[in-house]
């Protein structure tokens, strides 16, 4: 894996521009004792099956309960559209997807006018990120953060997330948070300034709190020098490569997570565009999501792949190398069932072909001429 130099700058907030520039709004780092939760519920009221999952999980937006065994958490449900107006970006953020998860898991719907009566399917069912879990990780070709609150020790939280763009890659590597500021200014970098004066448009130094303001109304900075997890004023673009390498969240799940989230929290900035895990019905899974250009060409993503699988089944289970390749060729964040009770019944081993009429004839035939020869 290509372990870029964490501390490569853009400047676009610094901690001293954030602090100086920010007069109008104070710095907070919450204790637990000041924590609070947020909910949203479902949006799609006509949706039965939608209704059903959240009545089943009653739990906060983004909160699913750990897995007494096993890496699976959630489930994929359908919603049907009800609004002629919903675009596949609005159904997305109702339901704490990105935009890329809501567009793969749904290939043939239009992603402007899905149409009232379309069925549109909600990818909602993860494996958990090969990594300690504890902190928040970050998984950069997933487009998702997971955070495991050590106050609630059952519970983890996962929000979709936009991450760099390829010429600014958001690194990888553990760090922590540190300072939380609302209302935060924005300092825009010099290379964006420079972009905006080669177009002729005015930059401005400093950008205040405000609906222009591209951190949002909340920020959270990291240890790692000029990159935050904050807010957006373009929600849209979540679930997409588009930041120069801060981490954005939806308005409503940085808002939550900004309440909750202790100053000094560990944060994994990973990249594992493969995963693999076990059901608590005993079912191996794999999950798949296209790799980070960046990385491409580090590793063989199918012997990775295969490696992965190999290791957790061991001796426990016969795999379809086959499906595991399927994956990887198709990284679309749908999970795989490889083996167990929720994997597909093998193909029934056709019987040796039959010689019949003329083929055995010829094989008799042949078999006389042998012996005569001998």
């Amino acid at each position: 894996m290509n372990t870029r130099k964490l501390f490569s700058l853009w400047g676009p907030t610094s901690l001293a521009v954030l602090l100086s520039a920010s007069l109008t709004g104070p710095v907070y780092a919450q204790s637990s004792a000041e924590q609070t939760d947020s909910s949203t519920s479902i949006s799609e009221a006509a949706n039965t099956s939608a209704n059903d999952v959240a009545e089943k999980r009653e739990l906060p937006r983004g909160h699913f309960r750990l897995p007494e065994s096993g890496d699976i958490i959630g489930e994929h449900y359908t919603v049907t559209v009800d609004n002629p107006k919903d675009t596949l970006i609005d159904i997305a953020r109702r339901h704490n997807i990105g935009y890329e998860e809501i567009r793969m898991a749904n290939p043939d719907v239009s992603l402007w006018v899905p149409g009232e009566g379309t069925e549109v399917v909600i990818p909602t069912r993860y494996i958990l990120p090969p990594a300690a879990r504890e902190g928040v990780v970050i998984n950069l070709s997933e487009l998702r953060l997971y955070y495991y609150p050590a106050d609630n020790p059952g519970i983890v939280e996962t929000y979709p997330v936009s991450v760099g763009r390829e010429e600014f890659a958001t690194p990888i590597g553990i760090t922590r948070t540190t300072i939380k500021v609302k209302d935060p200014a924005w300092a825009p970098p010099a290379s964006m300034r420079r972009e905006a004066a080669a177009r002729g448009e005015p930059a401005p130094s400093i950008v205040p709190p405000g609906p222009d303001n591209p951190l949002g109304r909340h920020a959270i900075l990291l240890a790692m020098p000029s990159y935050l997890i904050h807010g957006t004023n373009r929600p849209e673009g979540v679930g997409m490569r588009v930041s120069r390498g801060c981490i954005r969240m939806y308005p409503e799940d940085i808002e939550s997570l900004y309440d909750r989230l202790p100053s000094g929290t560990q944060v994994n900035l990973m990249d594992a565009p493969f995963k693999a895990g076990w059901g608590e019905d005993g079912t191996l899974f794999v999950q798949s999501y296209p790799q980070l250009e960046e990385n491409v060409g580090d590793f063989e993503p199918l012997l990775h792949a295969i490696e992965r699988v190999s290791e957790l089944a061991a001796d426990q289970a016969e795999v379809d190398y086959a499906q595991v390749k399927l994956a990887v060729e198709n990284p679309n964040g749908r999970l795989i069932a490889l083996y167990g009770p929720q994997a597909p019944a093998p193909a029934p081993e056709e019987p040796p072909a039959q010689l019949d009429g003329l083929f055995e004839e010829i094989e008799l035939s042949t078999s006389t001429l042998t012996e005569q020869d001998a």
